[in-house]
């Protein structure tokens, strides 16, 4: 055995070497000092049957020590399996499935094989730690593909061991150093897409004695640092595949409007890639027969989720009347029978409110539904509330804003700036509350 010639807070030397099979759709060699794993990422359509329709992928591990790993044979695994060896593949798993949003594998399972060939200490954490990048080339291959639309990893994730040997804590314990050390512990830590880490488990047991708040706080720290410098190795090994690594997920617009798009860019450009229709190569009309604002936006949005196979995002709006009983509603393009006449729509609506007494109260209404596979879908609603006037004023907006005078504002939708109109819009409103729950959920 070779002596130790590092500082207590030092890393073994690490190699990682990506694509070390052909045949895996993701694969590396791990080498952390003389332990050595080769750690495989398998894709295949099919789920367990406790997820079957519900739009998630799942993602499993397995781990052994082959035969030659150790000094003495360590004998195959059987129908029965080493119970230490399924100890830690249950850990590589929730390891994994914590960087994960499954939804956006579909309804695939991802096979994860940890195969230790050479065991000097801290095999589990170079599993975990060899098995991320192994997940991260697989899946930048199915994205390649045209397999996947979105990246499921929304979470850097390794692990180190740490303990305390001869009263001293210590990093990355190698065999000599974990078979005597008075405390032996596991990280696994996470980093999301703002570089908050999280632990995804703490493993401590005193082998030899307790330990101390102290230690535990100084072996914590130590265990940050190099969960750190392990995940640079990571990113080094990946190079331009890190990309995969909390990817914004797209969320496809049932619009070409470039104003819609550019509106939903600003308020949602932080949490997805946003795109037109134009832009995912889709043209699809949607028969909208819904007899609500709500249910026509989950038409769209549904029936364009069906197509790209990611987040999307429809809108349904127009006025409403109080004394027209909530009419044009859902009919607001067409109210005159021919869609989009503007002129047409405005000299109708003057001609039925004509013989009923002012103010007439009005409101734009807006629905936005949020479809994401996995998911079940947010449908949200905004409104801004105003009358309809008996002349036309201002010269800007577009359909019913020269009649339309907002309690928000005191001039015409057709009136005001662009930027204020916006400000107290039906649709900004619907946005605002859909942003709200996306923040619920996080």
């Amino acid at each position: 055995m070779e002596s130790i010639n590092r500082s207590a807070d030092e890393l073994r030397i690490v190699r990682i070497l990506p694509d070390y099979t052909e045949m895996a759709t993701g694969s590396v060699l791990i080498c952390s000092g003389r332990t050595k794993v080769i750690c495989t990422a398998s894709v295949q359509d099919g789920v367990p049957g406790f997820l079957r329709g519900k739009g998630k992928g799942w993602l499993t591990a397995e781990y052994a020590m082959l035969p030659g790993s150790t000094p003495q044979r360590k004998a195959r695994d059987g129908v029965k399996k080493d119970g230490r060896g399924v100890e830690i593949q249950r850990l590589i798993g929730r390891s994994l499935r914590a960087a994960c949003d499954l939804t956006r594998l579909g309804e695939r399972t991802v096979y994860i094989d940890c195969d230790v060939i050479q065991a000097d200490g801290g095999t589990r954490t170079a599993s975990i730690t060899g098995a991320f990048v192994a997940l991260c080339i697989a899946v930048d291959r199915l994205m390649e593909q045209g397999a996947l639309v979105d990246s499921p990893i929304i979470r850097q994730v390794a692990a180190v061991s740490v303990g305390v040997i001869d009263d001293v804590c210590t990093l990355d314990l190698e065999y000599a150093q974990d078979s005597r050390a008075q405390v032996d512990m596991n990280i696994v830590m996470t980093r999301d897409s703002k570089g908050e880490l999280g632990f995804v488990e703490v493993q401590g047991t005193g082998e030899g004695r307790c330990y101390t708040r102290k230690e535990l706080d100084q072996l914590l720290a130590l265990g940050e640092k190099g969960c750190l410098e392990l995940m640079q190795a990571q990113l080094d090994a990946l190079g331009s595949r890190a990309e995969v690594i909390c990817k914004k997920p797209v969320l496809a617009l049932a619009s070409n409007n470039f104003g819609k798009l550019r509106e939903l860019k600003q308020l949602l450009g932080e949490r997805f890639d946003v795109r037109s229709m134009r832009e995912m190569g889709v043209s699809m009309d949607v028969d909208e027969n819904g007899e609500t604002f709500e249910e026509n936006a989950l038409i769209k949005a549904k029936a364009l989720m069906d197509v790209c196979r990611c987040a999307t995002l429809a809108d349904d709006s127009g006025l409403c009347v109080d004394q027209l009983d909530g009419r044009p509603g859902v009919h607001s393009a067409r109210y005159c029978g021919v869609h989009g006449d503007d002129e047409a729509n405005n000299q109708l609506l003057l001609k039925e409110l004509s013989d009923k007494p002012a103010p007439h109260k009005a409101h734009y209404g807006a629905a936005v539904a949020l479809c994401r596979p996995g998911h079940e879908p947010l449908v949200v609603y905004g409104r801004c509330d105003g009358e309809i006037i008996d002349e036309y004023r201002g010269d800007g907006g577009f359909g019913y804003d020269p009649l339309f005078l907002s309690h928000d504002l005191g001039v015409t939708f057709a009136e005001a700036d662009p930027e204020a109109k916006n400000g107290v819009s039906h649709r900004a409103r619907a946005i605002a509350k859909l942003i709200e729950a996306l923040e619920a959920e996080a």
